[in-house]
């Protein structure tokens, strides 16, 4: 929590609610997500790229060719067999390279004088435009 500086505006947020049963119970399964409303962002100031290159299965294919045809040992063969990959909280690990500065969540403030502060955001959040390249470039 900081202040905000002068001449910047916090992006807004909001917080997304939603449950999801679970196959064989029948409680549902409650989550919240905190999303920042990125389409408010301004290029050049909180954010100035937001490409993120994706490897395609011709891609793989022609690796696997060349491995073959050196014949190169694959110690890790059962990661090139995916062809989809899903992992939680993806965009939530990336390191921002801008200062980016968000308002408190809904319910987030607990005294009077923090009202008036801001969140600036070290970590990628749902919804800021660089979040998937921000992971990308981590890995």
């Amino acid at each position: 929590m900081v202040e905000l500086p002068v001449g910047r505006k916090p992006l807004p947020c909001k917080w997304l609610f939603q449950y999801k049963y679970v196959f064989g119970s029948e409680k549902p399964k409650y989550k919240a997500r905190l999303v920042a409303k990125g389409f408010k962002q301004e290029h050049g100031v909180e954010y100035n790229e937001i490409f993120s290159p994706v490897v395609k299965m011709t891609t793989l294919r022609l690796l696997l060719g060349v491995m073959a045809t050196e014949e190169l040992e694959l110690e890790q063969l059962d990661v090139l067999e995916l062809e989809q990959l899903d992992v939680k909280t993806t965009f939530l690990h990336g390191d921002l390279e801008e200062d980016i500065y968000m308002s408190q969540p809904v319910g987030f403030t607990t005294t009077r004088e923090e009202s008036h502060l801001v969140c600036r955001l070290k970590k990628s959040l749902y919804g800021l435009k660089q979040a998937s390249r921000m992971w990308y470039q981590k890995f």
